[in-house]
């Protein structure tokens, strides 16, 4: 079974109405919800709002991957969470970051850059799958469209991606490279830019395996208890 935590700030749905009747459980709720329907997923959610943000050191250690959609609330995770889940992701652990979540501390961190970008509201978005042999792209259309999604554009500063699964282009000729992915110590990262809050992205069935299918693709083999530096053990030859 692949452990799962679902984290969400759960900060937009609860304040404002138009939100609140596209995701009225929270968003975190809903990616679980379509992520239950897998026998190889074991869930658990976690919110802003909740004790330690819901992360505790025993949720994270028993963490497989954790996903991650954040907006408004990033300033308000403690450094010290940051730390942490940037250690597990480095013993192993595999974390997929959604959307405005490219600003959340932890992103940044794992970057070591701004992660700025473009953007705007109300467009549409193609997304174009642009590594079709990628496990993250199986069962997905060469390309596929959002008919409402918030404009993210170029340039959008990150280090270059060891993977570069999906691009999105919108109505003013903006590209994005929405579906990226890096390695980060023994762990890897995800970053998949579809869903704004304000619209039912993650009721589309291709958004919904193209998560899915990251999840497993990330998924660790094995997650170490520390990174240290051994003393070597020298072979007589």
């Amino acid at each position: 079974m692949i452990k799962i935590t679902v984290w969400n700030e759960f900060i937009n749905e609860r304040v404002e109405e138009k939100i609140k009747a596209v995701y009225p459980e929270g968003i975190h709720n809903c990616i679980a919800g379509f992520l239950g329907e897998e026998q190889d997923f074991c869930l658990r959610t976690a919110t802003l709002q909740q004790e330690e943000c819901g992360l505790s050191d025993d949720v994270l250690e028993n963490t497989d991957v954790l996903i991650w959609w954040a907006h408004v609330g990033h300033y308000e995770v403690p450094d010290e969470l940051v730390r942490k889940i940037q250690d597990r992701v480095l013993r192993g652990m595999g974390i997929i970051i959604l959307h405005s979540g490219h600003y959340s501390k932890i992103f940044k961190s794992l970057m070591g850059t701004s992660c700025r970008l473009l953007w705007r509201e109300d467009d549409r978005e193609r997304i174009w799958c642009c590594n079709p042999n990628h496990p993250i792209a199986k069962d997905v259309p060469a390309q596929f469209e959002l008919p409402n999604e918030e404009m993210y554009g170029e340039f959008f500063d990150i280090p270059t991606p060891d993977e570069l699964v999906f691009m999105g282009w919108f109505t003013g000729g903006e590209v994005f490279r929405s579906g990226c992915l890096w390695n980060r110590g023994l762990g890897k990262v995800f970053y998949f830019q579809p869903g704004h809050e304000a619209y039912p992205i993650y009721h589309n069935e291709n958004i919904q395996t193209i998560i899915k299918n990251s999840i497993r693709y990330i998924n660790p083999i094995k997650i170490i208890n520390e990174i240290d530096c051994p003393q070597a053990i020298r072979l007589e030859v």
